[in-house]
C-alpha cells in the first residue's frame, strides 16, 4: 500500500477549525438511541428472564401437587400392610394372603420395596438393604411418617410407622418403598399443561407490548410531523394541548427557545433595517460631496467638501457606533458575564473620558458622589453595559446644553436599602413632558433642536437600565427656570433586601 506523505496524514488525524477529523469521526461517534427499542427491551427483557425462573417454580410446586395423591396411597398401603403383622409365641411374625401380595407388585412405572424390622432390630421380611430411619428419630407408635431415601440406587419415598405389639417397649418398624416414576410422569403432564399455553401467550404478549408502545408513542410522532411540517419562518409557539403529560416540559423549553430565538431574529432584522436607513443619508451625503469635490478647482472649495465628507464619516461612524451598542444591549446583555460594580467610581471614569469632548464644546462638566461605595452596597451588573449607559447619558448632555452649559453626572446612595441612583442632570432645553415617553424609542428626536445625533442614545439607556432590573426616569432639572433643563435618573434597586440599622 502507498503511504501517504506526512502533511496528509496530519491533514487525517488532526482537526482543522474544531471540526472532527475522519480518523477521530469514525472513533468517538455515539449511535444514536431508539427510545421505542430502550422502552422495549426494558419491558421485554425482564418478562423474558421471569419466564424460565417460572418454569422452575412451576416445576417445583407440580412435583409437590403430584406428590399428594401418590403420598395418600402409600400411606393406605402401609397401614393396609401392618394389618399382617402377627404376634407367634413371642416372635414378630408377618404372613401375606394373596390380595396383600398384590399391593407389593410392581406396576409398568414403578417399583415397591417393603420391611418390617422386630424389637430388636431383625429382618421379620422384606428387604436386606432397605435404609432405616435416623438413629436419632424419635419412635411415634401409630403414626405415619414420610421420607425420600435411596433404595438400590433408585429415589424412592417411603412411608414408615412403628407398631406396637403388647409392651410399649417393644416396636415393630414397618417400611414402605416406591419409586418416582409415577410421580415425575404427573409432574412433566401438570408441566406441560402450565408451559405449552405459556408459548402462545408469551409471542402474544410481546405482540401486545409492542402495539402498546407504538400507541403511546404515536403522540411523538405526530408532535414530529407538526414540527417538520412548519415553515421555516414559523416561530410560534407548538401547541401543547394535545401533547401528554412527560412531554410537557421538553415542549415548553422549544417553546421557551423558540420565544428567544423569535425575538433575537426580530432584533437582527430591526438592526439590519435601522442600519440601512440611517446610514443612507451620510452615505448619499460622501457621494455628493466627493462628486462636488471632483468638479471643483478651487483650493478653499476643495477643502470646504472635504471638512463636510469628514463630518459626514464622522456622523457616520458614530451611527454605527450607537447601533452596534444598541444591538449588544438588546442581544448579549444577559449572555455578559456579571461582576460587583462600584457605580460611583465606574461614573468617575465616565466623565474623566468626556472632559476633553465637554471642552470642546465649552460645556463644564463635573461628578459628585461618594469616593467609594460601601461593600454591602455593590451592585452586580455587567461593566460594560453600564459605561455604555453613563456615557450616552453624558454625552446626550453634552450635545444638547449648548456651549457655556453644565452638566453634572452624580450617584445617590441609600446605605439602609441599598438603593443607587445615577443622576445625569444639564441645563439645556429639557424634553417637553408630553415627548418623554417617546424619547426611549429608537431614532425619536425632539422637535425644535438642531443637535446631529442618531436618536438612540436613550434608547440604549433604557434597554441597559432593563437588563439591570433598574427604571429610568426623565423630568425638569429647574421646573421654574428657562430653559428648564433635564434630570436624567436611573434607579438600581438591590435584588435581595439589606438588613437596616
Amino acid at each position: 500500500m502507498k503511504k501517504l506523505p506526512a502533511e496528509a496524514e496530519a491533514t487525517l488525524e488532526t482537526p482543522a477549525h474544531g471540526r472532527a477529523s475522519p480518523k477521530s469521526f469514525g472513533l468517538f461517534q455515539r449511535e444514536q438511541r431508539s427510545l421505542f427499542g430502550e422502552i422495549l427491551d426494558w419491558m421485554l427483557t425482564p418478562l423474558l428472564l421471569l419466564w424460565p425462573l417460572s418454569l422452575a417454580l412451576t416445576w417445583f410446586v407440580a412435583q409437590g401437587i403430584a406428590s399428594k395423591p401418590f403420598d395418600r396411597a402409600l400411606e393406605f398401603n402401609l397401614q393396609a400392610l401392618t394389618q399382617f403383622v402377627g404376634n407367634q409365641n413371642g416372635q414378630v411374625s408377618f404372613n401375606l394372603n394373596a390380595q396383600a401380595r398384590d399391593l407389593l407388585r410392581a406396576d409398568d412405572s414403578d417399583l415397591v420395596y417393603y420391611q418390617v424390622i422386630d424389637p430388636r432390630g431383625r429382618l421379620v421380611s422384606g428387604e436386606v438393604d432397605f435404609p432405616r430411619p435416623r438413629e436419632d428419630e424419635v419412635p411415634e407408635p401409630g403414626r405415619v411418617l414420610l421420607r425420600d431415601d435411596m433404595v438400590r440406587g433408585d429415589e424412592v419415598r417411603v412411608a414408615y410407622t412403628w407398631l406396637m405389639r403388647n409392651d410399649p417397649d417393644n416396636l415393630v418398624l414397618m417400611q414402605v418403598a416406591e419409586t418416582r416414576g409415577k410421580r415425575s410422569t404427573l409432574a412433566a403432564e401438570i408441566i406441560k399443561g402450565v408451559m405449552i399455553p405459556q408459548f402462545v401467550i408469551l409471542p402474544l404478549a410481546v405482540l401486545l407490548v409492542w402495539l402498546a408502545l407504538v400507541r403511546g408513542i404515536r403522540p411523538l410522532n405526530e408532535l414530529e410531523q407538526r414540527i417538520r411540517a412548519r415553515k421555516p419562518d414559523d416561530l410560534s409557539p407548538i401547541e401543547e394541548s394535545a401533547i401528554p403529560q412527560e412531554v410537557a416540559p421538553l415542549v415548553s423549553s422549544i417553546n421557551d427557545l423558540l420565544t428567544r430565538l423569535k425575538a433575537s431574529l426580530t432584533t437582527q432584522r430591526r438592526f439590519l433595517a435601522d442600519a440601512a436607513h440611517q446610514l443612507k443619508t451620510p452615505l448619499a451625503g460622501l457621494r455628493m460631496q466627493a462628486e462636488l469635490a471632483q468638479r471643483e478647482t478651487d483650493a478653499t472649495e476643495i477643502r470646504g467638501s472635504l471638512k463636510q465628507i469628514a463630518r459626514s464619516s464622522t456622523r457616520a461612524t458614530h451611527t454605527v457606533n450607537q447601533l452596534l451598542a444598541l444591538a449588544r444591549a438588546e442581544t448579549t446583555g444577559r449572555a455578559l458575564p456579571s461582576a460587583r460594580v462600584d457605580l460611583a467610581r465606574l461614573v468617575r471614569g465616565v466623565v474623566q473620558e468626556s472632559v476633553p469632548r465637554a471642552l470642546e464644546h465649552g460645556i463644564d462638566l463635573g461628578c459628585e458622589g461618594p469616593e467609594e461605595v460601601p461593600e454591602d452596597c455593590l451592585m452586580d451588573g455587567n461593566p460594560t453595559l453600564l459605561q455604555e449607559m453613563v456615557r450616552n447619558l453624558v454625552d446626550n448632555a453634552i450635545n444638547y446644553s449648548g456651549r457655556g452649559g453644565v452638566v453634572t453626572a452624580r450617584v445617590l446612595v441609600d446605605p439602609f436599602s441599598g438603593v443607587q441612583i445615577l443622576q445625569v442632570e444639564d441645563n439645556g432645553p429639557g424634553i417637553p413632558e408630553n415627548e418623554r415617553e417617546f424619547v426611549m424609542q429608537p431614532f425619536y428626536r425632539a422637535l425644535g433642536t438642531n443637535v446631529d445625533g442618531s436618536g438612540l442614545g436613550l434608547t440604549i439607556v433604557q434597554e441597559i437600565a432593563q437588563q439591570h432590573s433598574a427604571t429610568v426616569m426623565m423630568e425638569s432639572a429647574h421646573p421654574d427656570r428657562h430653559p428648564p433643563g433635564l434630570l436624567a435618573s436611573v434607579r438600581f434597586t438591590p435584588k435581595a433586601p439589606r438588613a437596616t440599622v
